[in-house]
Formats: C-alpha cells, sequence, structure tokens
C-alpha cells in the first residue's frame, strides 16, 4: 500500500503518517494487537486524547490498508498489516523509484554525492551490484 502523501520536511513515520497516525503506527507495531481503549491508554501516558479521537484515527488506517480489525466480543482489534520494516522498505523503494523515473539523473547523482555520508556496508552492496550490472551489459 503506497502512502499518497510524502512530507520532506518532517522525520521519520512523520513522513509518511500524521503525528497521531504515527503514535498509533507505532504502538501498534511495539504491542501488536490492540483494542481503541487499550491504544489510547497507551497515548493518554503521554498527554489526554479522547477515545472517539483514537477510534477515529485507528478506523482511518484501516480504511487506508495500514491496519486490519476483527471483532471481539464488543471490542474491535486493531493489528498492523506489514512490520515497520515491510512498510519503511515499500515506501522508500516507491519513493525512490518514482524520483528515479522523474528526475533521473539528477537524483542519480544526488545519491552517489549522499554516499559519503552512508555507512560502509551500504557502499560495498552498491559495488556489487554495480559490478553485477556491468557482467550483464
Amino acid at each position: 500500500m503506497k502512502v499518497s502523501h510524502i512530507k520532506v520536511n518532517e522525520e521519520g513515520l512523520n513522513r509518511f503518517f500524521g503525528p497521531l497516525e504515527a503514535r498509533i503506527m507505532r504502538i501498534i507495531w511495539e504491542s501488536g494487537e490492540l483494542s481503541i481503549k487499550e491504544v489510547q491508554r497507551i497515548l493518554n501516558e503521554e498527554s489526554p486524547i479522547s477515545f472517539n479521537a483514537v477510534m477515529t484515527v485507528m478506523n482511518r488506517l484501516a480504511e487506508k490498508g495500514h491496519l486490519a480489525k476483527r471483532a471481539r466480543g464488543r471490542s474491535t482489534y486493531f493489528r498492523a498489516v506489514q512490520t515497520k520494516e515491510q512498510f519503511l522498505a515499500e515506501q522508500t523503494r516507491a519513493v525512490t523509484l518514482g524520483l528515479i523515473e522523474e528526475f533521473g539523473d539528477l537524483v542519480v547523482n544526488h545519491m552517489i554525492e549522499a554516499l559519503e555520508q552512508a555507512d560502509p556496508a551500504s557502499i560495498r552492496k552498491l559495488e556489487q551490484k554495480l559490478l553485477e550490472l556491468k557482467k550483464q551489459e
């Protein structure tokens, strides 16, 4: 599931979600399947928030495909559709491919410049991939 808007001036999950959505997703990813009331209780430890606000946002996250819900007795429980790692991998891949498709050489040049800040293991992985691509030519 692709996120429709990416906020470049935000950090972390707030690039993909609103602030409350991001907090709820973190809680679900850390805790597993939870009810609205359980999520509200956790959020209330940081600052007071209404049950209705939490319910609305969790239902919207389910509508967007990020959470799955199921009824158990009189409560509805929510769980993440993807792990945090799967979500981030999918989103960063979509962003990267979209930027390369739209802006091509400019994006590649910026990525090359950014290698100075990359970790050595990532650089070795890139070197290996470049060698593989050269062999295919």
